[in-house]
Parts: structure tokens; sequence; C-alpha cells
């Protein structure tokens, strides 16, 4: 059984930085397709970013050129490195994977979630 077990979550002042990650446990970790998405109160879960297993990744709009998404396959593990956080980057932010090779930002293509870690960015 895949387990995804994300950290790094805290609150930070608007400019600050964070860094998520995310264990990968009872799969094999460089087969899948990894996500990054989140959930704000009243907000629908939104893909942030994700990794193919070729290293290509995909950013929505808002957070490219302050987050990044990278792996270590040799830990199991996913980041997302986030950078000058806005007030409206929080959320709780879930990693995902898929058995599969694409990235994607669709939430319904990702079989396995963790449990969310929060972020919240303060004016």
């Amino acid at each position: 059984q895949v387990q995804l077990t994300e950290s790094g979550g805290s609150s930070v002042q608007a400019g600050g930085s964070l860094r998520l990650s995310c264990v990968v446990s009872g799969g094999t970790f460089k087969t899948y397709a990894m996500g990054w998405f989140r959930q704000a109160p009243g907000r629908e879960r939104e893909g942030v970013a994700s990794i193919g297993t070729d290293g290509a990744t995909k950013y929505r709009d808002s957070v490219k050129g302050r987050f990044t998404i990278s792996q270590d396959n040799a830990k199991n593990t996913l980041y997302l490195q986030m950078d000058n956080l806005k007030p409206e980057d929080t959320a709780i932010y879930y990693c995902a994977a898929r058995a599969d090779p694409f990235w994607s930002l669709q939430a319904i293509l990702y079989r396995h979630w963790g449990q969310g870690t929060q972020v919240t960015v303060s004016s």
C-alpha cells in the first residue's frame, strides 16, 4: 500500500520561504509522476506543481518563478521549495502520486494522497 507523508508546513510572513517534503513508502517511487496540490477554505483543490518521471515539471501560473518542485529518488522524497510567499498561498498542501510517467495538475488523475500540511502566510 502506497503511503505519502507530508511535512514542513508552518506559519510565515509574506516574502518568506518554506520547503515542504513528502516521503513515499510502499511503492516504487521512481515510477510515479508526483504532484503538489493545495486547498484553501471554501475553495476547490488546485494543482500547484507536478513532476514526471523524466524530471519534466509543470507549475500553475501563479507560482511560476516562486515555487520549485524536485525529488530525491534515493530518499523516496518529493519537495516543494516555496519562496516569496504571499497571503494567497495560504492553504493545506497535499502531495499526490500517480502510476503514470507524465506530470499533471489534475487532481482527479492521482490515486494516492498524503494527509496534508498547513501553510499560513500572513501579510
